[in-house]
């Protein structure tokens, strides 16, 4: 089984890929919200549930300079999302076999 990325961009709110993405990635797979796709990884995000979860089945990582380009640094993420620079979003692509970009 090939270890796969999920690209996550939009926000929840705009669009279902994260619903559509949580319903249908399985186990093991990664998941990065990057872009818009950041606001899914509040605490207080109307998604957070759903993330929730997901969260012992799936690794999820948000890209911490998205985060600081929407003014949420001060904002509280859900518990065990990782915190990844351009590097480490360099690296999660490095270490899977596929991304998949959900639009």
């Amino acid at each position: 089984m090939s270890k796969m990325l999920h690209l996550i961009n939009k926000s929840p709110t705009d669009r279902n890929s994260l619903d559509s993405c949580l319903r249908l990635a399985e186990a093991g797979s990664s998941v990065l919200l990057l872009e818009d796709g950041v606001y899914a990884a509040l605490s207080k995000a109307a998604s957070a549930e759903a993330v929730n979860q997901r969260m012992g089945e799936l690794t999820f990582y948000v890209l911490g300079p998205d985060v600081s380009a929407r003014g949420l640094d001060d904002k509280p993420l859900i518990d065990g999302i990782s915190v990844v620079d351009y590097g480490g979003f360099v690296d999660l692509v490095v270490e899977h076999d596929v991304a998949q970009s959900w639009l």
